[in-house]
């Protein structure tokens, strides 16, 4: 698999060719809470069955040569959800780390977390830090999980940054360009967001990547997130290569 550099050229691949493999793709995993009632479990069987969706997929990835994977696996919203539900998600974020790590070791694999993981408990948080600590030399695959991530707030804080150089002196009105913002994302190291996918049929974006959706490619599966494969994988990748993308020209 080709090896990305920690400051990854910012070009996004063009698809138009059924070879074409997108450089980043990122996936809200939805569904699993329908995957348990649809099966009468509890909503928990329906989290631990998307932890391993979770791992088919990014060692499918990984196979498939796409060079980073952003995984929306809690978003700010997600706090509103009843207090044991988020007990048990944090516990298999835990495990997962705990489980996996070894292996994107083993496979060069760099770990990489948007959102802000601090508000989890000190536990969660010596682990994530752990983790990225111990990938963050890897020159291969990125591995993205959004923690506690929301579009709004990256945006928020990227214009305030930016507002308190400018306050400051050391940044002039005029030179807050679109360039200017991009460099204050979370994502602002990753190639473009080349392909966004939302399982469960829902149709919206539900505060993910905002900006860096701007001219990737979406597709809305129906698929629930736990029965989400290798196969709609490369389903997906090959609806990613009959697109033609323009990027507003023709």
């Amino acid at each position: 698999m080709t090896a990305v550099p920690a400051q990854a050229p910012r070009v996004a691949a063009t698809g138009g060719g059924t070879d074409a493999v997108p450089r980043h793709v990122a996936i809200i995993m939805d569904g699993n809470g329908r995957w348990a009632k649809a099966r009468f479990l509890p909503r928990l069987a329906g989290h631990k069955a998307g932890v391993e969706a979770v791992r088919r997929i990014t060692r499918a990835a990984r196979a498939m040569g796409i060079e980073a994977l952003t995984l929306y696996a809690f978003s700010s919203e997600n706090w509103r959800r009843p207090a044991e539900e988020v007990g048990d998600l944090m516990g298999l974020l835990k495990h997962f780390i705990r489980a996996d790590l070894d292996e994107m070791v083993r496979e060069n694999v760099r770990l990489k977390v948007i959102g802000d993981y601090h508000r989890f408990g000190p536990d969660i948080v010596s682990l994530v830090e752990g983790a990225l600590a111990r990938t963050a030399a890897n020159s291969g695959p990125i591995l993205v999980i959004a923690l506690n991530y929301g579009a709004h707030a990256e945006l928020t804080e990227a214009a305030r940054r930016l507002a308190e150089r400018a306050a400051d002196g050391m940044l002039a009105p005029a030179d807050i360009t679109a360039e200017a913002i991009e460099a204050e994302l979370e994502t602002r190291d990753l190639p473009p967001l080349d392909l966004l996918i939302r399982t469960s049929g829902e149709c919206r974006l539900s505060n993910f990547l905002l900006w860096q959706a701007a001219y990737a490619e979406l597709l809305f599966v129906d698929t629930l997130w736990p029965d989400f494969d290798e196969a709609a994988l490369r389903q997906a990748i090959a609806q990613f290569g009959r697109r033609q993308r323009r990027f507003g020209g023709l």
